[in-house]
């Protein structure tokens, strides 16, 4: 079994949120139509300040000081948006084959990536 580097880890999952910031602010459209009707305010408001978590979540991934609690702070997120993802799967049941297979798709991931914040959070339980 080949062991990656807690640095490169993190830096990967930061990669990941980081960009995900950067998509709800140069396109927020598709995320705006996820946004769970029952929330106040408007879609765009929870598309940006989804997109803040998202990155300020990133920075404190990627530095070492703050990784431990960027970590949890990733696990929360990705829980935190499962409600959106749920929305767009019902939403979703009109679109074509593949839309609908990857809203679905999409709900079990959360899984893996809840799990690979924590591991972030806690890289001395890998060892």
């Amino acid at each position: 079994m080949i062991r990656r580097s807690p640095d490169r880890t993190a830096y990967a999952l930061a990669g990941l949120l980081g960009t995900a910031a950067v998509l709800h602010v140069v396109r927020p459209e598709p995320f705006d139509s996820i946004v769970p009707e029952r929330l106040p305010g408007t879609p765009r408001f929870w598309t940006y300040a989804s997109g803040a978590a998202e990155g300020a979540v990133a920075a404190a991934v990627a530095h070492p000081r703050t990784r431990r609690i960027g970590g949890y702070a990733a696990a929360g997120l990705f829980a935190a948006v499962f409600p959106a993802n749920v929305s767009m799967a019902l939403r979703w049941q009109r679109k074509p084959p593949l839309y609908r297979a990857i809203a679905w798709v999409r709900l079990p991931l959360q899984i893996p990536l809840v799990w690979w914040a924590l591991r972030v959070a806690r890289p001395d339980r890998d060892r």
